[in-house]
Formats: structure tokens, C-alpha cells, sequence
């Protein structure tokens, strides 16, 4: 009897343990979220002054599936920032070049085409006609700063302490400039350590003004992506991993999440009572959409929601999404890839449930 009701007990402090563990979660709350970043999450920075009918991500069907019609955003519908908002019961974030916009809520300063660099270190490479839009971390750090002094002046602190950070991904589009410049990504990688201080540096920057909840996404595995296995399909079968990804361009990947890593936990380390710095695997999440298909509900991994319908993996550069003669496939949630650069809103709201739970997010954004 004794045994009994010792068991009765341990299992009435377990149910009451997670029940409070529960409503804590429930309760957890931000009064605004600010994003850093480049086409992944940018909601329109890139169209604050006009929407130029050359840029395709303008045109439908971009943003047919949740909002009717194109917004500036990358994808068919929502990203993983808009589902963030929704978890907190936040409005979806203006863009950060938004005039006579109210950023009491969050801001976004992410744009299409950022680069963790500053444009003089693509020049030194011969790069600067890769670079079609200056919006690098330096500049979005301004923009920000900006922001926060409109929205709360010198008093900041408080403010600040109960907002989220996300703070990438940066390094995609520093790789693109170099890759689709000719560089090998053997010649790339020599890079990567430099790109990833100046997202470190960022990271001490923000927390330096007051930051103290900060998700830092890695790099996606773009060995995996559309526009590489088209543009770099080999006939050497060794170049393909397993799955039928480009080995060479995830191994890039990985060494720039690997060292990102190791930075997150030095500054993390370094501001262990004061910040909670958050790697987010942006890598490892959408690697297992492409190994688990089934999983996610997606029944087509390589091939591109919307496209022209060229070749194996629906994608043509000179016939993209938004571009005449392209058009989307007639049930995107059930695709990874939806232009064969970006993801679709089925794919980021399965990578932001992994980033606010887990396992996707080291430690999630949901406390425990």
C-alpha cells in the first residue's frame, strides 16, 4: 500500500510538473520582435519605394496561398518570422524602411540580396556585380538603431530585455556572389571565418545595445537546392551525396554553421547571465525535409513548386517564378522548394515550429 501510494504521488508531481512547465511556455511572451536578415524573411523591404516589374518576386504568384497576392516576400505565402509573430500575438513585422510606420511591435530590417559583408570586400574581389543590393549587417544594425531610439529613446533596457532577436541567416548571398562569380567553393571557404566574425561582431553589437533574447540561424544546405542542382549538375555520380545533394556545396555550409556554432557559444558564454544566444539549424531541419519527405506532408523535394517546367528539377533561370511562361504547381504545401531558391510557407512553418520547440533551435525559444 505504502509503494502504492509513493507511485500515486511521484506521478501526481510529474502531471503537475509538466502542467506548470506547460502554462509557463503558454505564458512566455515578447512585446516585439526585430529581424535581421536577406530574402529569407524579408517582408517588403525591398518594395518600400515602388515594386519594379524586373525583381519577379513581385509578380504572382509569389504570396498566393495566404495572402492573395504578391507582399515582397520570397515564397508563396508566409515566412518564418510572420509565423513567430503569430505565436507571440504579434502583427506581422512592417519593414524597417517603412515610412510613418509603427514599430512599437518589431521591425524588420532583413532585404532581398544582403550580405553579411560591406561592399568593399566584394570589390577586393572582383565581385561587386554579384552584389545588387547594399543591405549588409552593418547597415541593418543602423537601421535598427534608428528604430529604437524613435520607439524608446534612451530608456531602451526594459524594452529591449523583453523583445526577440533574429538575427539571420547571414553568409547565403556572400556565397552566392562568390560561387556564381566563378569561385570554387574550395576558393569560397577561404572566406568563411571572416564572414562569420562580422555575423559574431553583430551579434555582440546587438547585445551591446541591449539584446538579450537573440536567434542566430545557421546557412541552409543549398547543395540540396534547385538553382545548384541545375545550374552544377555533374555526371560524376561521387559529386551527389546520398540523397542526390551537391556534396561540395553543403560541405560549405556546414563549416560556416560549424564555426558559427562555436562562435554562438563563446558570446554566449561570455554573457551567460545576461543573454540567451539561440543557434538556430537551419541546415539539419530542412536536410531532414529532404531525407523524411513524408514527414512534412511533402511529396516533392528537388523539384520547384513554381517554375516553367524545364528539366529535372523544374527550374530555369531564364524562365524563373514570376517570370512569363512560369507557374506554380497546384498544391505547394506539398513542396519543399518553391522557386527553386526559397522554401515554401508549408516548409517555414515547419521550421519555426523546430526553432520554437525544437529540435531545429540549441537551446528552442520556448523555455523549458
Amino acid at each position: 500500500m505504502g509503494s502504492h501510494r509513493t507511485t500515486m504521488a511521484s506521478a501526481l508531481v510529474l502531471a503537475l510538473l509538466c502542467a506548470l512547465c506547460a502554462v509557463l511556455a503558454a505564458a512566455q511572451n515578447y512585446s516585439a520582435i526585430f529581424n535581421f536578415g536577406d530574402s529569407i524573411t524579408d517582408t517588403g523591404n525591398l518594395c518600400t519605394n515602388g515594386r519594379p516589374s524586373q525583381i519577379t518576386f513581385t509578380q504572382p504568384p509569389y504570396g498566393e496561398t495566404y495572402f492573395g497576392s504578391p507582399t515582397c516576400r520570397c515564397s508563396n505565402g508566409r515566412v518564418v518570422v510572420d509565423f513567430l509573430c503569430d505565436r507571440f500575438g504579434l502583427p506581422f513585422l512592417q519593414p524597417s524602411k517603412s515610412s510613418n510606420a509603427d514599430f512599437k511591435q518589431g521591425a524588420n530590417m532583413a532585404i532581398t540580396g544582403a550580405t553579411a559583408m560591406d561592399a568593399p570586400f566584394f570589390r577586393s574581389l572582383g565581385l561587386s556585380d554579384k552584389i545588387w543590393n547594399n543591405g549588409p549587417i552593418s547597415f541593418q544594425l543602423q537601421w535598427f538603431q534608428q528604430i529604437a531610439t524613435s520607439v524608446c529613446g534612451q530608456s531602451c533596457k526594459s524594452y529591449l530585455a523583453n523583445s526577440l532577436f533574429v538575427f539571420g541567416e547571414f553568409g547565403g548571398n556572400d556565397y552566392n556572389a562568390m560561387i556564381f562569380g566563378g569561385y570554387s567553393t574550395e576558393q569560397a571557404r577561404k572566406y568563411v571565418p571572416k564572414i562569420v566574425n562580422t555575423i559574431s561582431r553583430g551579434i555582440d553589437k546587438l547585445i551591446a545595445m541591449g539584446a538579450t533574447d537573440i536567434v542566430v540561424p545557421g546557412v541552409l544546405p543549398i547543395g540540396c537546392f534547385p538553382i545548384y542542382l541545375t545550374i552544377y549538375q555533374s555526371s560524376n555520380n561521387s559529386d551527389y551525396d546520398d540523397l542526390g545533394c551537391l556534396n561540395s556545396f553543403n560541405d560549405l555550409s556546414t563549416y560556416h554553421n560549424t564555426l558559427l556554432q562555436k562562435r554562438v557559444d563563446i558570446i554566449q558564454s561570455r554573457h551567460r547571465k545576461t543573454a540567451r544566444i539561440m543557434y538556430a539549424d537551419f541546415y539539419s531541419g530542412v536536410y531532414d525535409m529532404v531525407r523524411n519527405p513524408q514527414n512534412y506532408g511533402f511529396s516533392s523535394v528537388f523539384e520547384t513548386c513554381c517554375g516553367s517546367g524545364g528539366g529535372k528539377y523544374n527550374y530555369q533561370n531564364s524562365a524563373r517564378c514570376g517570370m512569363q511562361g512560369a507557374s506554380a504547381c497546384a498544391s505547394p504545401a506539398s513542396h519543399l522548394s518553391w522557386d527553386g531558391i526559397h522554401l515554401t510557407e508549408a516548409a517555414y512553418k515547419q521550421i519555426t515550429d523546430g526553432w520554437l520547440k525544437g529540435p531545429y533551435c540549441r537551446p528552442p525559444i520556448l523555455h523549458s
